[in-house]
């Protein structure tokens, strides 16, 4: 019974080294957290077989704690409404209803991996071991809080495990409690060897270079961010500093070309969105890569390793969105497209 946490770099085949182990008869439960990335797998495993067998189930993370953890098992006799995710209280004991549930019934989402650790994760874990030979968990990175618990907690379910995620791509926690695993993404060292305790294998060779991303890429995420990253490409790619206003305009009305924001994408009216949102994303070609007045002050100045980590992180799975050319552009020199439509680009 194989159990092992990969541990990749961006664009090394993460969902891939998934999709390949999969079989039209895989008895497989497939987890992960953002939306994008349940749609791509799901895409991914049509895309080879065709459709999605019936085997073979995808989830996104707390779907799968609610409907396929808690309802079957503690439903009937905890009575719950739904999800929350407003902040539960911080000072109440964990035996009462109230430190999992609000007054109307709510389950608070922040709490209810550890709900399910509390009351019924042998239950659970059966239930798993029952329907599925094999667990497949991506993007593990983004399991925080007592989702973090929890998962380490399925090490213990006899079944083939393949759990894979990059460190420097956490970018937002499943959810956060508290202190619990407040501190847990602040030390590589600790962090895998927390995975190693569950009974997994750590393996950081398999899945150590890109094949999405260029040697030049690769080069830059290494030298500026401090990111170790390879690449599988031998080829040379452009990565171009736009300054001026009308080469900027020339890439925003380009839809062949991603526009990558901070936060706030949505009030700029072009193909775009934020950087920690594309993660997951593999279908992009040339990226925009659009710098804040902090971000750019710290590009000018060669020193975007000292920005906080997670901020370097979001910028990490920004730029390994390229496959091809890799511009960074200066919000400050875009902001009277806020709000603009590419229609009416012209105006200006």
């Amino acid at each position: 019974m194989d159990k092992r946490v990969v541990l990749a770099v961006a664009g090394s085949g993460k969902t891939t080294s998934i999709i390949n182990d999969l079989q039209t008869d895989s008895r497989a439960l497939i987890i992960t957290y953002t939306i994008n990335n349940v749609e791509n797998i799901k895409k991914r495993i049509i895309r080879k077989f065709g459709l999605i067998p019936n085997g073979i189930k995808v989830y996104g993370y707390f779907s799968f704690l609610y409907t396929f953890c808690y309802k079957p098992i503690l439903h009937v006799e905890l009575n719950s409404k739904g999800l929350i995710w407003q902040k539960p209280p911080l000072r109440t004991k964990m035996t009462n209803r109230n430190h999992y549930f609000t007054r109307n019934d709510y389950i608070y989402a922040n709490r209810l991996a550890k709900l399910i650790i509390n009351r019924s994760l042998a239950e659970t874990i059966n239930r798993v071991e029952k329907y599925f030979d094999y667990l497949y968990v991506d993007e593990i990175q983004d399991f925080g809080g007592n989702d973090f618990n929890f998962l380490v907690e399925l090490g213990a379910a006899k079944l083939n495990q393949l759990l894979v995620g990059d460190f420097y791509q956490h970018t937002f926690d499943t959810s956060r409690d508290g202190n619990t695993n407040a501190k847990l993404h602040e030390d590589y060292v600790k962090y895998i060897t927390r995975l190693s305790k569950s009974g997994h294998t750590i393996d950081r060779s398999t899945l150590s270079a890109s094949h999405r991303c260029s040697p030049t890429v690769c080069l830059f995420i290494s030298d500026k961010l401090k990111i170790s990253i390879n690449s599988h490409r031998s080829d040379s790619t452009i990565i171009e500093f736009v300054s001026c206003e009308k080469d900027a305009l020339r890439l925003f009305k380009d839809d062949e070309i991603v526009k990558l924001f901070y936060q706030s994408s949505n009030k700029y009216k072009c193909y775009g969105d934020n950087w920690g949102a594309v993660k997951g994303l593999d279908d992009f070609s040339d990226v925009c890569v659009v710098l804040n007045n902090i971000t750019l002050k710290h590009y000018i100045e060669n020193t975007l390793h000292e920005l906080p980590s997670k901020t370097i992180n979001k910028l990490y799975v920004a730029c390994s969105r390229a496959r091809n050319k890799l511009y960074f552009v200066p919000e400050k020199n875009i902001r009277k497209f806020k709000g603009c439509s590419l229609s009416v680009y012209r105006c200006f």
